[in-house]
């Protein structure tokens, strides 16, 4: 029978690596594996898996458009693989569902947990909760030998904590670290925030004072 595996893992933890070597393995064994990528995640071009050591392979672009369970009837592939799983939508996801219950084709869905803040994507919140089978792929913490649970967003070498959710980038916007490595990153830059609202608020205060 098949099933709907999630396999989720922080930034640089080797998914679409995951997905690509999945993808040869069924090819090597003549067998078809349909794959997928959001259309939103266009940092190496619109429908083109890549991982970070330079492997890359076409995808079906996944938009609201698409229908999602009307291409896996006509195509009957082997499998399902859906890269950067974190941007899809509820509906999206339950699409995956309906796959596998009822073509019997497996889905193996690769994304983020959480985003910078440490909250849920959408497409994750529901792959946790609908998923057969949650698998994580590990990495280490960039600060320290701590395996990797959180994704902290940097500009410029400094981390960051407020902003959009969504912001598409890779080694020069976001570290895999640990949850401690990351609180205390949190707390250095609300030590930091907090400096700057004192300097301000001194710089008004001396020009008032002219």
């Amino acid at each position: 029978m098949a099933k709907l595996y999630f396999r989720y893992g922080a930034m640089n933890s080797g998914k679409s690596i995951e997905v690509l070597r999945t993808a040869h393995n069924y090819e090597e064994q003549g067998k078809q594996a349909l794959l997928f990528t959001p259309a939103i995640d266009d940092r190496y071009g619109t429908g083109i898996i890549t991982s970070r050591i330079g492997i890359r392979k076409e995808a079906v672009v996944i938009t609201s458009k698409l229908d999602m369970y009307k291409l896996a009837e006509r195509e009957k592939p082997d499998c399902i693989l859906v890269d950067e799983a974190q941007f899809l939508n509820e509906s999206q996801v339950k699409a995956l569902c309906d796959i596998v219950d009822e073509l019997n084709i497996p889905v193996i869905a690769y994304g983020l947990r959480a985003d910078f803040q440490g909250k849920l994507f959408e497409g994750s919140y529901h792959l946790m909760a609908l998923a057969d089978k949650i698998e994580e792929v590990k990495t280490v913490c960039w600060h320290c030998q701590r395996k990797a649970t959180m994704n902290m967003r940097c500009k410029d070498g400094v981390p960051v904590f407020e902003g959009e959710q969504i912001m598409i980038g890779g080694n020069e916007s976001y570290v895999p670290v640990c949850r401690k490595c990351y609180s205390e990153g949190r707390k250095q830059a609300a030590k930091q925030r907090s400096a700057q609202r004192r300097c301000k608020v001194n710089q008004i205060n001396d020009e008032l004072e002219k």
